[in-house]
């Protein structure tokens, strides 16, 4: 096993991607050494000493190639360090701090699998001609058009950066 950091992540529209290459790049900038993948990219974790899984929600829950990659890799997972995030829009909201708890009830399916050492919740872009489902897509719309969301990039990087810094010597 070397000192190699995964940060892997499974995505809907593209938007957990740039979270998770920004928590590589806090990792890196820390000293620590980093690969970020997508799950469906990451062969063997043996060579691994902590990994750092995310994935965006849908249905109020991880997508299910994230929850397969988790249950694919239990075993090894509970081994080392293990960290997990979403991506969400619910966070994006009008007050969207206050649906925090409700949110983290998201990572439920991932924690009986393997307990994370730190988990990270983050708002998402809404780039509506992204969704992949007309009903989404519609959905989306009349919620924007009633004020519940708004159309763009909501993520927090600084919020990103600081739990990749806070999450550091958990990993190391």
């Amino acid at each position: 096993m070397s000192d190699k950091i995964l940060v892997t992540y499974a995505t809907c529209t593209g938007s957990t991607v740039g979270v998770a290459e920004a928590i590589g790049k806090t990792l890196s900038e820390g000293g620590l050494t980093v690969d970020v993948l997508p799950m469906n990219e990451v062969k063997d974790l043996i060579p691994y000493r902590a990994v750092v899984a995310g994935s965006a929600i849908q249905n109020k829950q991880w997508l299910p190639e994230a929850v397969d990659f988790v249950r694919a890799n239990r075993a090894e997972l509970s081994r080392k360090p293990f960290a997990a995030f979403l991506v969400c829009m619910t966070l994006a909201m009008k007050n969207g701090e206050s649906y925090r708890p409700f949110v983290t009830e998201f990572l439920a399916p991932v924690r009986t699998l393997v307990r994370p050492v730190s988990e990270g919740l983050f708002a998402g872009v809404l780039d509506i001609a992204k969704v992949p489902t007309l009903k989404d897509r519609l959905m989306f719309r009349l919620s924007v058009l009633f004020g519940a969301w708004t159309e763009g990039d909501h993520r927090d990087w600084k919020a990103i950066r600081e739990w990749a810094e806070n999450l550091a010597p958990r990993l190391a």
